[in-house]
């Protein structure tokens, strides 16, 4: 059951052939075999699953599910799950338990018609604060890529990528502050989807980058991708970021033709610094557009190679402000013995935080304190301006831009920890997206020496209909985003 697509397994309920609760068992019982060595999970709840199956069997004998109801998913550590530990990756949380829910896990968890009825098999381990490129800051330890497990998964969604390439959940929730969903699903083989900002709730989602972040889906195909954005997508009252826009039907529109679709090519995108076996790959699939019916125009996007420095201008500064609240006396880690307010601040946030999150509060205090906020964050937010003029004239001549997700291949663990600017460039074919507020994707493209390579497909506002629809067909015509890793078949 677990390399069923997520509407055979619909199917599957539907016609009986096997129980919601058959199901979830099915992938605890991968998750007890398998991720020992993966390290995806940082809470399972098994307990819970088998009663939210129980109910979506009983839903399903009703005639009351709806279209998602009784599949299991994995949501990334950073949703609030009401009576379940909240842990953001980081030791200031390991104790947190959630008084309520994210707004999208009511979405996707609720029963029919409140929610989609699926059923979580656990909580996904994650960057701590969502604050890096290949799950290694995590409290609870890195995340090991199924498809090498001395290589990183990517990150921050590492476990959620993790588990569902080897095949522990179907599909999960991630998010993507500057990259987090397209990076790891590059380089696990997987098709990831940061959609438009504000498409998705924010409630209830730990805040990393306020103007930044945004929940999205990892998943084998554009296809599962699709039912699940379309059940977590809409407005939400409760998120002031949310946008008050009818939601496309991304199924629906998997199965257009993509003939006379324009995709533009940026030149930045294919400089220096792409891998070539990636390079080769990425124009093997420009031609399979070709071959659909898609036209290519060649396009410049002149400031996207600031928009690494950048982010690390604006990021930082949105966490020091977002990360402020974690003080040992409202919520989180609280040092033991401190005798004055000062050491029990000091000591609380000394011992909660990781050296990634310290270093990214620092950066973030120091460009918006006085006589380097004009210097730093005013410029920065000047750049993004620009970063975003430069997709708008793109998208009055072309439908998507399509480039690398990722330089390269997954790299081993530890070979970057020691420099933290070569990490930061991992971003650097993901960053500028977020920073525009557009919708971007990433899907399987090839393999070098045994690894997987992604291409991205970036569109205009809300065109995440025509971005699915594009991957789909591109998927329909190739295999890619079928192969599994040896040892987790």
């Amino acid at each position: 059951m677990h390399t069923l697509s997520i509407a055979e397994l619909a199917a599957g309920l539907r016609a009986r052939k096997f129980s919601a609760r058959e199901l979830a068992q099915t992938f605890l019982d991968r998750i007890a075999q398998h991720d020992g060595a993966l390290n995806s999970f940082i809470s399972v709840t098994a307990e819970q699953a088998l009663v939210q199956a129980d109910a979506a069997d009983a839903a399903l004998a009703a005639g009351t599910a709806a279209a998602l109801t009784g599949i299991p998913l994995a949501q990334k550590d950073i949703f609030c799950t009401q009576g379940v530990r909240t842990s953001c990756g980081s030791k200031m949380l390991d104790s947190f338990v959630a008084p309520y829910n994210a707004t999208i896990v009511d979405k996707l968890q609720a029963p029919s018609p409140q929610g989609a009825g699926m059923v979580m098999l656990g909580k996904a381990n994650m960057d701590e604060f969502a604050m890096g490129s290949s799950n290694e800051t995590s409290f609870y330890g890195p995340v090991k890529n199924p498809w090498d497990l001395e290589r990183v998964p990517g990150g921050s969604s590492g476990g959620s990528v993790a588990a569902v390439a080897a095949g522990l959940a179907p599909v999960a929730t991630a998010t993507d502050t500057g990259g987090s969903i397209r990076q790891p699903a590059s380089l696990t083989n997987l098709t990831g989807i940061k959609p438009t900002y504000g498409r998705v709730s924010r409630y209830g989602m730990i805040a990393f980058a306020s103007s930044l972040d945004q929940a999205g889906v990892v998943a084998r195909s554009a296809e599962d991708a699709a039912y699940v954005l379309q059940a977590m997508s809409g407005f939400d009252p409760r998120d002031s970021t949310s946008v008050d826009r009818p939601v496309d039907d991304y199924v629906a529109a998997l199965n257009g033709s993509i003939k006379g679709l324009k995709i533009g090519l940026p030149k930045e995108y294919f400089a220096e610094g792409l891998d070539p076996g990636a390079r080769t790959l990425i124009e093997a699939a420009i031609k399979q557009y070709e071959a659909l019916g898609a036209t290519v125009h060649d396009i410049s996007l002149p400031s996207s190679p600031l928009s690494v420095p950048t982010y690390y201008v604006v990021a930082p500064a949105e966490a020091s402000s977002n990360l402020a609240r974690f003080d040992g006396v409202r919520y989180g880690h609280r040092a033991e013995g401190a005798k004055t307010l000062e050491e029990l601040y000091k000591r609380s946030r000394g011992e909660g935080f990781g050296a990634e999150v310290q270093r990214r509060i620092m950066i973030g205090t120091y460009v918006l304190s006085h006589g380097y906020f004009d210097a730093y964050y005013l410029k920065a937010q000047k750049v993004r301006r620009l970063i975003y003029e430069d997709f708008k004239r793109a998208f009055e001549t072309v439908d998507l831009v399509l480039g690398p997700t990722a330089t390269g291949t997954a790299f081993k663990i530890g070979s970057k920890t020691d420099d933290p600017v070569a990490m930061y460039m991992n971003d650097i074919y993901t960053i500028a997206a977020n920073l525009a507020g557009i919708p971007a994707m990433s899907l399987p493209c090839g393999f070098v020496d045994g690894l997987p390579v992604g291409m991205q497909l970036m569109g205009n506002f809300f065109s995440e209909a025509r971005m699915l629809n594009a991957a789909h067909q591109y998927q329909l015509a190739t295999d890619f985003h079928k192969q599994s890793p040896k040892g987790f078949k």
